[in-house]
């Protein structure tokens, strides 16, 4: 028997940090609940789909004695989140059921043996070991997850390398369309190492990690990483596959280059993609003396015209692409200015930031 006692808001914050990952519908019925720890004084919350495990702990006032249950992550959610605030629950086990009791509020539910609840746990020593802000690693992420491939048969492209050489971490992330590429520095150095981290995993680390100057320690196995910061440890299995050499990708030589306002830019292409085929998608960007044309036409024959001013003199240029690559990209940099290098009509395309050589953004041209 095990008997819980705390204020709603200290259960419901590591439960919520908890239940991204918990899928609804699961073959094992268990995955559809959180396993809730008390040890002494630590309260635990943990949830998994087997491919990615996530642990949240908050302080109880009062040590209880050691003990483990599981209940539906869903179920409870809804219950603690739809009680009034700082109200104090009482989660109460006996015979594998559970009762959740709060004010004259009374849940009898049912519960699952903890013994049966799959953990993801740390292997062997970790192979490589860094520290970094949390706002610098929810910040590189931001920079390329958009460029991650959804269910693509290149299971490896489905998710994002992360790169560790010397004192610099690079997260890269492809769907064979378009690259994104964003680069770090690092307090201490680590022998080189490259891992693939699924995509379920990059969307729950960004929403857990906060604009915060406080550590992620990072570790590194052979088949697993580790990420521990605050109260969250996130375990998460990696890809295994090789991911494509984005060195080759990134265009070294162009000599076209135009720079321009990143909100000007982002907000002409928005105008212009009101008028978009709906398919397609496609833009055309058209280069002439000092002057962008932003144009994109439909099967209405509708068409919608930008024009910005940009300092150019060098041969035109009449190129298309997916206007939603460059909107991505465009609405996750920072900053004032944007710069594009571009090659001929065939030619990928290079954004940048000016005086940023830590973020590269390839994108493939398209026929329109």
């Amino acid at each position: 028997m095990l008997t819980i006692k705390a204020s709603r808001d200290a259960l419901l914050k590591p439960l919520q940090s908890v239940t991204g990952i918990v899928e609804r519908r699961h073959t094992l019925p268990i995955l559809s609940n959180v396993l809730i720890e008390t040890r002494g004084n630590q309260l635990s919350f943990v949830a998994t789909d087997l491919e990615i495990q996530i642990q949240a702990h908050t302080a109880l006032d009062k040590a209880k004695a050691d003990g483990a249950l599981t209940l539906s992550a869903k179920k409870l959610q809804d219950i603690l989140r739809a009680l009034p605030d700082n109200v104090d629950v009482t989660v109460e086990e006996k015979d594998s059921r559970v009762t959740v009791k709060a004010g004259k509020s009374r849940f009898n539910l049912q519960a699952l043996p903890a013994a049966d609840f799959p953990r993801l746990t740390p292997g062997d020593a970790a192979t490589a070991r860094v520290e970094i802000p949390q706002k610098s690693l929810k910040q590189l992420f931001s920079l390329v997850q958009f460029a991650m491939a959804v269910q693509d048969i290149r299971y490896y492209l489905n998710g994002l390398l992360l790169s560790i050489e010397g004192s610099t971490l690079r997260v890269v992330a492809t769907d064979g369309h378009r690259l994104s590429y964003a680069a770090t520095s690092l307090a201490t150095a680590a022998s080189k190492l490259d891992v693939i981290l699924p995509r379920k995993t990059v969307t729950e680390l960004s929403k857990l990690l906060e604009d915060s100057d406080d550590p992620v320690t990072v570790e590194i196995r052979e088949n697993q990483v580790t990420f521990s910061f605050a109260d969250i440890v996130v375990v998460s299995k990696v890809v295994d596959g090789k991911f494509p050499d984005y060195t080759k990708v990134i265009p070294t030589s162009y000599v076209k280059q135009i720079k321009l306002d990143r909100l000007a830019l982002l907000q002409a292409l928005q105008r212009a993609a009101i008028l978009s085929n709906e398919k397609i998608r496609g833009v055309r960007l058209v280069l002439t003396k000092d002057a962008l044309s932003i144009i994109c036409t439909n099967n209405e024959q509708e068409e919608a015209e930008e024009e910005l001013a940009v300092e150019y003199s060098a041969d035109a240029l009449d190129i298309g692409f997916n206007i939603n690559y460059l909107l991505d990209v465009l609405n996750h940099v920072e900053g004032g200015e944007v710069e594009i290098a571009l090659g001929d009509a065939n030619s990928s395309a290079l954004f940048t930031i000016p005086g940023n050589g830590d973020f590269k953004y390839v994108v493939m041209p398209m026929r329109i």
